[in-house]
C-alpha cells in the first residue's frame, strides 16, 4: 500500500512537472500567476477550499478576489447553470431572453428601494469592460473627457480604465494617456497623505480637495461659468486592490455635496465589494450617498460565467440619450451569466447575510487582533463585514514590510502548514499600496471554525515567515 501511494506522488509530480514545463514554454506570462514563487496547479474545489493535484487542501481566504462569495461549487448555482445548458445555452446578445429580463429588473428594483431612484441596467462581460461603459455614459452625458480617481483605486486594466486606475505600473508600457485621471488621495486614515490624525483632521483631505474649486487657476473649474473640466468620480467605497481601506463614514457624502455643485457624477465600483462582501447589498450603503452610476460584476454570477454590468439613473441611460448601439460586446448579458445571475439575487433574497456577515466579519477581526496583540509586526487590522484587512510592517507596527507580507503567501502556498493535524495549504491574496497588505475576502458561508483554522495556518505562516527572514 505504501509503494503504491510512492508510486502515485510520483505520477502526479512528473504530471506537475510536465504541465509546468509546458506552462513555461507556451502560456503568456503576462497576467498575475507568476507574482507567486511556487506555482500550484489547482484541480478541485469544494465550499472553501481549493485542492492541488496531490489532494492537499488549501484554505481559501480571498475566493478569487470576492467572485465567489458564495463558496466554491455552490450547488443551488451549479444547478442554475445546469438547467440554463440544457435549455437555452447560447443566444446572440441581440435577442431577448427571460433571465436576461428578470435580473435586470431585479437589479433595478433592488437599487429603487435603497436609494429611491429609477434606472436601468446594461450589462457586459468583465469588470473592467462595465467600467468602459460607464465611461461612455459619463461622456455622453457631460461631453467631459476628464475624470477624478483616487490614489490606490483599481478599475481595470484595458486602455480606458487604466487611464482612471492609480497605478503607474499598468500604463507605462503603453505610451501616453491623454485621458488620465487627476488621482485624489484616499482617506486612507491609518497611513494618512497629509500625516493627519483621525480625530482631530475634520476630513483635512476632502478640504484639499474642495480647494480645487476655489480658482480656475487650479486649472479644474471656470468660476465664470462654474463649470467643471471633470465629468465623474469614480470611487471604491471601499477600496479593493488599494488594500481594503475603508473610510470615515460621512466622506462621501460630504465629497457628493461637492461634485453634485459642479454637476460631477459619482461613479461607485462595486466589482469587487458588491453582494453583501460587508453586509450591504452594496458596500456604498455603509455612507449615506446615492451614486449616480453602479458598476458591478464578479461574485454576481459566483465565478461561475463572467457578467458584469452598470446600473445608471434614468436620465443618464434611458433610450433618449443611450440610444440601440450606443456600446455592445458579443458575450454581454449570455444566457448562462444571466441564468446564475437571476439565482444568485434569489438566493440572497432569501438569506440573512445582512445580519450574517457582520457577525462573522466582528468574530474574524477579534480574532485577528489577538494575533495583533501578539505580533508587532501586524500594524493594522480593520475591516467591514468580511472585507478584512492586515497590514504587515516592521516591529515599530508602521514601517511597511513587503518582505514579510511575500514570505507569509508563499509559505501559505507551498501547502506545508500543518494546522489543524493534518498538511494543508492557505490562499491569501495582497494589496495595498506597499503590497503589504493581506485583504481577506473569505466565503459568505464560511464557519466560525474555519475562521479560527484560518486564523491558525495564519499564525503558523506568519511564525516561519518571520523566522525565514531574521
Amino acid at each position: 500500500m505504501i509503494q503504491s501511494d510512492k508510486a502515485n506522488k510520483r505520477a502526479v509530480e512528473q504530471g506537475n512537472d510536465e504541465l509546468l514545463d509546458l506552462e513555461a514554454k507556451y502560456c503568456s506570462w503576462g497576467d498575475t500567476v507568476h507574482y507567486a514563487d511556487k506555482l500550484n496547479i489547482f484541480n478541485r474545489c469544494e465550499g472553501v477550499y481549493l485542492y492541488d493535484r496531490e489532494g492537499t487542501e488549501y484554505l481559501d481566504l480571498q475566493m478569487w478576489y470576492s467572485a465567489v462569495n458564495f463558496g466554491y461549487k455552490n450547488k443551488r448555482l451549479n444547478q442554475a447553470l445546469r438547467k440554463q445548458l440544457d435549455s437555452l445555452p447560447q443566444l446572440a446578445c441581440q435577442y431577448l431572453h427571460e433571465e436576461k429580463i428578470r435580473l435586470a429588473a431585479k437589479l433595478c428594483q433592488r437599487i429603487e428601494r435603497t436609494f429611491e431612484s429609477k434606472g436601468r441596467v446594461h450589462f457586459n462581460v468583465g469588470g473592467a469592460q462595465a467600467v468602459e461603459d460607464s465611461l461612455k455614459l459619463v461622456r455622453s452625458h457631460t461631453n467631459r473627457n476628464l475624470m477624478f480617481a483616487f490614489m490606490g483605486g483599481y478599475h481595470g486594466r484595458t486602455l480606458g480604465t487604466s487611464a482612471i486606475t492609480s497605478s503607474y505600473r499598468y500604463r507605462e508600457k503603453f505610451g501616453h494617456f491623454s485621458d488620465r485621471a487627476l488621482f485624489v488621495p484616499y482617506p486612507y486614515c491609518f497611513r494618512c497623505p497629509y500625516d493627519k490624525k483621525r480625530d482631530f483632521c475634520d476630513l483635512y483631505c476632502l478640504k484639499q480637495f474642495e480647494k480645487l474649486f476655489e480658482t480656475e487657476y487650479h486649472s479644474v473649474v471656470n468660476k465664470k461659468t462654474n463649470k467643471c473640466e471633470f465629468g465623474a468620480f469614480y470611487i471604491e467605497a471601499v477600496q479593493g486592490t488599494g488594500g481594503y481601506v475603508i473610510p470615515p463614514y460621512e466622506y462621501f457624502s460630504r465629497l457628493k455635496e461637492i461634485l453634485d455643485r459642479y454637476n460631477i457624477l459619482l461613479v461607485d465600483d462595486e466589482i469587487q465589494m458588491g453582494f453583501f462582501r460587508t453586509g450591504k447589498f452594496w458596500a456604498i450603503e455603509h455612507f449615506n450617498v446615492e451614486p449616480d452610476v453602479i458598476v458591478f460584476g464578479k461574485a454576481l454570477t459566483n465565478g461561475l460565467n463572467p457578467l458584469s454590468g452598470i446600473w445608471a439613473r434614468e436620465k443618464l441611460i434611458s433610450p433618449q440619450v443611450f440610444p440601440p448601439g450606443s456600446t455592445h460586446s458579443t458575450f454581454s448579458s449570455n444566457t448562462l451569466g444571466t441564468a446564475v445571475g437571476l439565482e444568485a439575487m434569489k438566493l440572497m433574497e432569501e438569506s440573512n447575510f445582512a445580519v450574517e456577515v457582520p457577525k462573522k466579519g466582528e468574530y474574524f477581526i477579534s480574532q485577528l487582533m489577538k494575533l495583533k496583540n501578539k505580533y508587532p509586526q501586524i500594524g493594522d487590522v480593520s475591516g467591514l463585514g468580511l472585507a478584512l484587512r492586515m497590514e504587515i510592517c516592521q516591529k515599530d507596527g508602521f514601517t511597511p514590510n513587503k518582505e514579510l507580507t511575500d514570505a507569509i503567501a508563499n509559505i501559505g502556498l507551498s501547502g506545508n502548514l500543518s494546522a489543524g493535524g493534518k498538511k494543508r495549504g492557505l490562499v491569501l491574496d495582497v494589496g495595498g499600496y506597499y503590497k503589504n497588505v493581506f485583504t481577506l475576502a473569505p466565503s459568505l458561508y464560511i464557519k466560525k471554525s474555519e475562521i479560527d483554522l484560518g486564523v491558525e495556518l495564519f499564525e503558523e505562516a506568519l511564525k516561519k515567515g518571520i523566522n525565514s527572514i531574521t
